[in-house]
């Protein structure tokens, strides 16, 4: 069977299908450090993703898994830190947040020990777990589906879906991010602004601190804006002072394959084959990906 897409939902599931027995390639468009998966912040948290209910579900499986994953952190690249999620009140969320270990109100939020996932890091980790199941990776373009030789073709191509499939439901939501020198920040906050398109959070990940952040619906520019940049440092500064004087590393930018809801549903390919569809994950790709590989792998060997 084949896996298209290699961000961290095509390799998660494809994972969970070798790991079940399965012979199973990805095929991807570029290697796993150029998708939009490695750009991500990496803070699990259920973020515009639809349909909630299923979304936490998925996202509850998924933190039962990191939290195991993070026993290894320099091998798997998965740590638990404290955090707050400014301005969030309970009654805004769904009923999966009563079943987050330690999630509690505190002044002006919810504070929590959440997974926080070195994507770099842990998208290494996944290849390799993949590889020692005995799957592969393969740097390939496909343009149809249906051509893909394979009884099972799942279908984890995210923004790529919008012309692949097609389907014009999936759209961008570009996020840009700082990479600055860590001035000591130990703990994330996040903090989403009401105006269009800005947020504040800070990510503390192994010899940086991610600074955040945007959502620009439809913008498909994978340029780093300056003036962008500089609100994003200000507004962080603002939270924590010492951020400021931070030396900037790097700037990011990646598309969030947003869609009114997930994708995830089996269809038929000719000759009696299987399309599975897993992509459409917003800004929640990286909560929910075991939850949804889980399901991926149920709809392509549905038991007897």
């Amino acid at each position: 069977m084949i896996v298209v897409g290699g961000g961290v939902a095509g390799l998660t599931t494809a994972v969970l299908l070798a790991e079940s027995g399965r012979r199973v390639r990805v095929w991807a468009r570029e290697p796993a450090e150029g998708t939009t998966s490695a750009v991500a912040g990496g803070l699990w948290w259920p973020y515009r993703i639809e349909p909630g209910p299923l979304a936490g579900a998925w996202a509850l499986e998924s933190l039962g898994v990191y939290e195991e994953l993070a026993a290894r952190p320099g091998e798997t690249g998965v740590r638990l830190v404290e955090g707050v999620h400014d301005g969030v009140r309970p009654a805004e969320l769904g009923a999966w947040a009563g079943r987050v270990p330690g999630l509690r109100a505190v002044a002006g939020g919810l504070a929590a020990r959440l997974p926080v996932v070195d994507m770099p890091v842990h998208l290494a980790w996944l290849r390799r777990r993949l590889e020692r199941a005995g799957g592969a990776v393969e740097v390939r373009e496909v343009t149809d589906l249906a051509a893909v030789p394979a009884t099972v073709v799942v279908n984890c191509t995210g923004l790529g879906a919008r012309s692949l499939v097609p389907d014009p439901a999936v759209r961008p939501v570009r996020g840009q991010l700082v990479v600055v020198e860590n001035p000591g920040v130990t703990s994330w906050f996040t903090s989403v602004d009401h105006s269009p398109g800005a947020s504040t959070y800070f990510i503390p990940q192994p010899g940086r601190l991610l600074l955040g952040g945007t959502a620009e619906e439809d913008d498909w520019s994978l340029e780093p804006d300056p003036a962008t940049a500089a609100a994003i440092v200000a507004r962080c500064a603002a939270v924590r002072p010492e951020i400021a004087g931070a030396r900037i590393l790097a700037h990011r930018v990646g598309l969030r394959p947003a869609r009114a809801a997930v994708r995830l549903e089996r269809r038929s390919l000719p000759g009696g084959r299987a399309l599975i569809h897993n992509y459409g994950h917003g800004g929640g790709g990286v909560t929910v990906a075991w939850g949804c590989a889980r399901e991926t792998r149920d709809l392509a060997f549905p038991a007897p």
